[in-house]
Order: structure tokens, then C-alpha cells, then sequence
């Protein structure tokens, strides 16, 4: 689902030879050759029979590696406004495109059962919004020593909201990250920064901590410091991503609170425009990021699954969509059917989002987006197959973050 003109932002095992039989040119030495060769076999055996309960250990540490795979794919129609198009006839048409929204390849192996390795890549989607390319996702070294003591390094979602944690894979809806408020953290791909953390589950709290680069502190001292505290009253949630639903395999009422925080701002890289124009100094006061996020979900059995969701988030010259500040909310809930229809069950979802933006620039003004979002889905087997039907309409007030659009579509993500 794409709308970018009007939102800114095998294990081989070894073989021997058999031995070959003595020459008839070499029978006179054929009772020492036998005799030798019943002492090579006796200490054979004897070396097999002490090795024989080495054979489970080191079948146990052998490593071992899993593949698979995904895709998201959309058709919609993007309809702007009115106004849109009269502020902005060259942009603001109306467009009919397939998209090929993302495909991943996700490769995890366990070294030993405490040093694991996970190397995931992302195709971006094809063009306008895409770039038709394909780049590294996630590649972490993760040395998992119990639940209360864990650290990766690499390249991985850092500590922040949510809805970060789940991507568009493994959230509840569809139309993901078009709100102003979701996800908002700066990041080097997807998502995903570069850097090193530390994680940990102590009964029903969860605790992450890290330091990463993003793209503009590299070359600097410049460091973000990010951190997340998790509270489930309910089932746990047990691993560092989380989801945005279980689809009723759990209970779930969670609270949650992140923070990034950029130090050492002064010296970061940046590059300043001069020419016909003024020059435009970096930024060096705060730059920061907090998010507080709330997830409930209730199994009813025969009555069905009930689903609520929110989030509000400020970003503070770091991050954000549109503008050098920012804050916002949205709220969502959904309803799963309990009932089989054909090989799946049927969802009923909608979102209401608000978000503010100041200091454009390229204006003194400011701007509000607010972002309604209607989905009927049908869930086949989680998120390995689900197919979504949405209606999602944008409204600014200013015309500054974007453009008012409304886009229908229906999407289809498969899994392996």
C-alpha cells in the first residue's frame, strides 16, 4: 500500500573408501598383515566405543539454520480532494497501482544453544514510493543466556514503540505507519538501526537497553541512546519483538514506555544549504523521542476475540514524519469472528489517528493530520495468510504535512 505524493516522509556428512584386498603377489606377508590389521581394528572399536557418548554432545552444538520467507502485495486507488487539487494539480491525481509492498528472505541459526545468528533481508517495494531495490534488514548476533541476560549486536529493531517492535508483518492492521504517530523513530533501514543492546524478561516486566547509530550521527560522536519498559499483567510475551495481535492464542493487556535521546548533538554531521538562499544552521538543543503504548486483547472462546490498541508518541527534532516537532495518537480496535468461513475467519477493524506538526521549514504554520481507518480482513492462517480490504482517509488542515487523499485497496501477505 503505497500513497507518496501525498504523505511526506545442509549438513554433509564424510565418506570413507573401502579397503581393497592383498595382492597374490603378497602372501608371504599376508599373517602379518592380518595380525596387524586385527590390532587397527580392536583399537577402531575401542576408540568407537569411547567415543559413542561424545556422538549426542556434539550433535547437540552442530548448528542449525532455518529459511523462510514473505511477501505483501496491494492493489488501491488513490482519490484526492478537491482542495488538493486545486493547490496542487500536479501532484494530486488520481492513481490506480498494483504494488509489490515487500518481500523478505529470514534466515536464523543457533550456533550453540546461547550464540544464535539472524540475517533477514527486505526488497523496499516498487516504484514511485519503493526503490526496487533490496537491502539488509536485520543481521544480529545474539547471545541469549537466559531470560534475564541477553545482548545483540548489529543491525536490529532498538528499543521503541510497539509498533516498531511488530513491522507491518506482524501488525494488526494493514494501513501501518501512514499516521504521524506510529513508528516515528529515526532509523537506518525499516526500521532498524545499527548498534548494540541489552534485553531482559524478569517475571512481567521487560527491560531493553541500547546505544545505535542512525544516519545522521554517523561520522560524529553523536550516539542515541535508546531504552523500552514493558509491564504484562496478563500472558507474557516472551522474546525481544513483539505483535500488534495473537488473533486470541493469548491474553494480553500490556502497558509500555520507550525513549531515544540523541547526545552530543553539537557534533553531529550536517550540511548546511547556502547559495541564492540563507544559510540553514544545524540544529544543535535536544533531540528526543518518547512513546507510551497499550495493548489489550481478550479471547471470549465463542463470542470472539476483542482487540484495542493505542499509542501516543512526541518527537522532538529527532524522528518524526513531516515537521521538526510532533506528537500524537491513535487508537484501534478490532473484532475477530469466532466462526470458520471457508478456510478462514472474518475481522472487523478501525482506527482513529490525530497527530500535530510545528515548526515546518517552509512555513511559520502549522498542521494537523487526522487519519480514519476502516479494514475488513480475513484471517486464513495468522499472519502466514491473511488477506485486507481497507479504506483509509487523510485530512490536514494546513495542507503542509500532505495532502487530504482517501485510498481503498485490498492487500494479501504470505509467509513461510
Amino acid at each position: 500500500m503505497k500513497s507518496p505524493i501525498f504523505f511526506r516522509r545442509v549438513r554433509r556428512r564424510a565418506r570413507t573408501n573401502p579397503g581393497t584386498a592383498a595382492s597374490p603377489a603378497h602372501q608371504g606377508g599376508a599373517l602379518a598383515t592380518r595380525a596387524a590389521g586385527h590390532v587397527v581394528f580392536a583399537a577402531l572399536a575401542a576408540a568407537g566405543a569411547a567415543a559413542a557418548p561424545l556422538v549426542p554432545v556434539l550433535a547437540d552444538v552442530d548448528p542449525q539454520v532455518t529459511v523462510g520467507g514473505g511477501m505483501r502485495a496491494s492493489f488501491d486507488q488513490t482519490d484526492p480532494s478537491q482542495a488538493a487539487q486545486t493547490n496542487n494539480p500536479s501532484q494530486a491525481e488520481e492513481a490506480n497501482d498494483f504494488d509489490l509492498d515487500s518481500v523478505r528472505l529470514y534466515v536464523n541459526g543457533s550456533i550453540t544453544p546461547q550464540i544464535k545468528f539472524t540475517f533477514d533481508t527486505e526488497y523496499e517495494g516498487s516504484p514511485p514510493a519503493g526503490s526496487n531495490s533490496v537491502e539488509v534488514l536485520d543481521a544480529v548476533a545474539r547471545f541469549e543466556l537466559n531470560d534475564e541476560v541477553n545482548f545483540w549486536a548489529g543491525r536490529f529493531l532498538p528499543p521503541s514503540d510497539r509498533a516498531n517492535l511488530y513491522g507491518p508483518y506482524y501488525a494488526n492492521q494493514w494501513g501501518t505507519y501512514n499516521d504521524g504517530v506510529q513508528d516515528g523513530y529515526p532509523s537506518e533501514a525499516v526500521g532498524r538501526d545499527n548498534g548494540l543492546a541489552y534485553w531482559g524478561q524478569f517475571n512481567i516486566v521487560k527491560v531493553s537497553v541500547g546505544a545505535f547509530d542512525v544516519p545522521q550521527t554517523y561520522g560524529s560522536s553523536a550516539i542515541v541512546w535508546a531504552g523500552r519498559v514493558m509491564v504484562d499483567l496478563w500472558d507474557p510475551e516472551p522474546g525481544y519483538y513483539l505483535n500488534g495481535t495473537y488473533y486470541g492464542e493469548k491474553d494480553i493487556l500490556a502497558i509500555g514506555v520507550a525513549g531515544q535521546e540523541q547526545s552530543n548533538t553539537n557534533n553531529e554531521t550536517t550540511t548546511s544549504q547556502t547559495g541564492t538562499g540563507p544559510m540553514v544552521l544545524p540544529y544543535t538543543g535536544h533531540k528526543d523521542a518518547y512513546s507510551i503504548d497499550f495493548l489489550l486483547e481478550k479471547n471470549l472462546h465463542e463470542i470472539g476475540v476483542f482487540t484495542v490498541e493505542s499509542e501516543y508518541a512526541k518527537y522532538d527534532h529527532f524522528g518524526g514524519y513531516a515537521a521538526d516537532e510532533s506528537d500524537g495518537y491513535y487508537v484501534l480496535g478490532s473484532y475477530l469472528f469466532p466462526e470458520v468461513v471457508g478456510i478462514g475467519k472474518v475481522q472487523l477493524l478501525a482506527k482513529y489517528a490525530h497527530a500535530q506538526y510545528a515548526d515546518f521549514d517552509t512555513s511559520p504554520l502549522d498542521d494537523a493530520q487526522r487519519t480514519d481507518d476502516m479494514e475488513l480482513g480475513y484471517i486464513i492462517k495468522d499472519f502466514n495468510a491473511r488477506i485486507s480490504l481497507y479504506w483509509i482517509q487523510f485530512h490536514y488542515d494546513n495542507q503542509l504535512a500532505g495532502m487530504d487523499h482517501r485510498l481503498v485497496g485490498l492487500g494479501v501477505q504470505l509467509q513461510m
